[in-house]
This record gives structure tokens, sequence and C-alpha cells, in this order.
């Protein structure tokens, strides 16, 4: 259930939660990487790394933009990217 009234993250919020996102999204490229390398491109689970890793890059565009949003006004330039 979604709240009455909505209260955007501050900047230093998005500052922290860029950080975060940003160290997750490196540490599944290298596992990534690992399934790949073990057990070839065509295998089910390095398949499905693939798509995670191109849900992280959505989550990615999707925060950026919403930090625009958030902080109109405000430069939010690479706070995810």
């Amino acid at each position: 259930m979604r709240p009455e009234t909505s209260f955007p993250l501050t900047l230093e919020e998005h500052r922290e939660l860029g950080r975060e996102i940003k160290r997750a999204s490196a540490r599944l490229r290298e596992l990534e990487a690992l399934v790949q390398d073990v057990y070839g491109p065509q295998n089910q689970a390095a398949f499905t790394f693939q798509r995670l890793t191109a849900c992280m890059d959505r989550l990615v565009a999707d925060l950026q933009a919403q930090a625009a949003e958030d902080l109109a006004g405000s430069n939010v330039e690479g706070l995810y990217t």
C-alpha cells in the first residue's frame, strides 16, 4: 500500500543509494563474468546473470531519472551512473 503523501529522497540519500547501487552493479558484473567463464555463455545460469545485469542497468537509469525529478534544479549527473 502506498502512502498518501510522498517524500522524495534528499540529495544525500540519493548519493548514498547511488554508491550502494554502483557497488552492487560492479559485483554483479564480476559474478556474471565468473559464471560465464566457468560454464560458458550458453549456460542457463550465465543467461540469467545477463538478464539480471540488464535489469540492474534499467534500475540505474530509472533511479537516475527519479533523482532528476526529486532534485529538480540540482546537478544529479552521475549519482547512479
